[in-house]
């Protein structure tokens, strides 16, 4: 909620930090703020972020607007040497901006110091992509010769989550700015504080106006939906949210890419690989950020034969987890960013212990935690239970795991295919080829085979999906290509590492520029690979 004068106790040893609104190239101060608190430890409140008005946040709009038809004009490559320029001003604030991550996140340090080399990453990926913008697509006649140019679109508003929320804008500024557009973003509520940081940074190597950011409530913000200078509208988050982002935009006709919820599952076939490694790949395509990823494995069916044998080595794989602080360096799970989502995790739990599933706890909470009042689960799995529980068929969005087994594939593909999420799977089987054909048969945007997450991603695939999990194939190289490619590929395991490194390339970016004189192919359903590389 909004505040007039940041009262609420401070944390200690730390520097109080406070967030403006970025317009027009000016830092703009506003009446309230937003107290952004400590995951670990609720009572402490890292810092405060300005809240906007909706008259800010259509201030922000007018600067992009105003800002546009020269960004547009300036030549692709002299754009993507701009950017260059402006990603060499995050140099050296990398460490502080990460424990910034970590304190308003939750999350890990690793994690956080990871999120901030994403962005990065994917930026200069994006500007390698600078070569393809300017081509010109010839039709030859008869009976007429026709020229295709990819144009910018004009003001992109661009709404992250509060998972990987700087990594995930690597996926869609860089591109949208490239193009030619403009943009707003709008960072999380509960995690602005690190994002305002580096979107500063970058935003003061661009034109005054180009990159706008804007943070507040969803009320306050609507503008950044609603105004009719807004042509595009990048979204990820939750599928009622979703649901909203694409009705305000259906007013004016803006082009919309979501992203939305998943209720991920992993098969495990009778021949599957159960070794320390690929446990440990199941375990971090689970648990990763706690669980609070949108492709992360959600739940498992593992054949019959097998099912003690994954129960097993899971649970002795869970229960080596240290559940504390994000920035204690032996803590390997941190809390959950809030006490709502803790809140919704815990109540699956107790509906499946009371229809009597096994509820089995696993791992340790730090010393401390537990007086804490800190957004704490301890890692979870969710024997055999009824497959109409809450757990099953809800995205839990937390560190707790169904496994359920089975004895025939078909029951599997025909719960999971006519289930309403369709964003990613994974198929476990030492049969390359069976586990390939079986992925052929998923109906979900992207199957891994014996791997999961987002550090199996490769960034060069779109991330497409069927179902109600995504419009519009995200982070395909549509953005800066003349003719996109749409073809489905199957990933396997081979020479693959099993880090959070990101890839020296990236090809992903959601549609930026409007084709002129025919539109771009309808996107069909992809198949990811499992090459490494991050991907939220």
């Amino acid at each position: 909620m909004s505040e007039r004068i940041p009262t609420a106790r401070q944390e200690t040893g730390a520097a109080p930090v406070r967030t403006g609104l970025l317009i027009d190239g000016k830092t703009v101060e506003t009446e309230e703020w937003t107290a952004v608190r400590n995951p670990a430890a609720p009572d402490l409140v890292v810092g405060h972020a300005a809240a906007a008005t909706p008259e800010r946040a259509r201030a922000a709009v007018a600067a992009a607007d105003a800002a546009f038809p020269a960004w547009a004009v300036i030549p692709a490559r002299r754009r993507a040497e701009i950017m260059s320029e402006a990603l060499t001003l995050l140099d050296g604030s990398e460490a502080e901006r990460a424990a910034l991550m970590t304190r308003e996140n939750g999350k890990i340090s690793f994690e956080s110091q990871i999120e901030m080399g994403v962005f990065v990453a994917r930026t200069r990926a994006a500007i390698d992509l600078v070569d393809s913008l300017d081509r010109v697509r010839r039709l030859d006649g008869p009976p007429l010769t026709s020229y295709i140019h990819r144009l910018p679109m004009g003001v992109v508003t661009v709404i992250v989550p509060f998972n990987w929320p700087i990594a995930i804008l690597g996926a869609s500024l860089p591109y949208a700015l490239l193009a030619g557009n403009t943009a707003v973003v709008k960072p999380p509520p509960t995690v602005p504080l690190a994002m305002v940081r580096t979107l500063e940074l970058f935003a003061a190597g661009l034109p005054a106006g180009v990159l706008n950011v804007v943070t507040g409530s969803n009320e306050a913000v609507a503008p950044l939906l609603t105004d009719p200078r807004v042509r595009k509208i990048v979204f990820t988050g939750s599928t009622a949210a979703g649901k909203h982002i694409m009705a305000a935009a259906a007013q004016n006709l803006a082009s919309v890419t979501l992203e939305l919820g998943g209720n991920d599952p992993a098969i495990v076939l009778d021949d599957a690989v159960l070794d320390q490694e690929h446990i440990g790949r199941l375990v971090q395509g689970a648990f990763l950020t706690s669980g609070q990823v949108c492709m992360a494995v959600k739940r498992v069916y593992v054949h019959r034969s097998r099912y003690d044998e994954l129960v097993d080595a899971l649970s002795s794989a869970l229960d080596t987890q240290r559940v504390g602080p994000g920035d204690d360096p032996a803590t390997t799970m941190g809390p959950l960013n809030s006490a709502a989502q803790r809140d919704k995790v815990a109540a699956m739990l107790a509906q499946a212990a009371g229809a009597g599933a096994e509820v089995r706890e696993l791992g340790t909470l730090a010393p401390g935690a537990a007086t804490s009042k800190g957004h704490y689960l301890r890692p979870t799995l969710v024997l055999d239970p009824d497959t109409g529980l809450r757990i099953v068929t809800e995205e839990q969005f937390g560190p707790a795991l169904p496994i359920l087994p089975f004895d025939d594939v078909d029951s599997v593909l025909h719960q999971v295919n006519n289930d309403w999420s369709g964003l990613c799977s994974s198929v476990w089987s030492a049969d390359a080829a069976r586990a390939a054909a079986l992925a052929e048969r998923l109906r979900t945007g992207t199957t891994w085979i014996n791997h999961a997450n987002a550090v199996a991603c490769d960034d060069r695939a779109p991330f497409a999906a069927s179902g109600r999990a995504v419009s519009d194939a995200r982070w395909a190289p549509r953005a800066c290509s003349p003719s996109p490619k749409r073809t489905p590929s199957r990933g396997t395991d081979r020479n693959c590492e099993h880090s959070l490194t990101p890839p020296a390339s990236s090809g992903r970016g959601p549609a930026v520029l409007r084709p002129y004189v025919t539109p771009t192919a309808r996107t069909p359903r992809c198949k990811g690979s499992s090459h490494p590389g991050p991907g939220w």
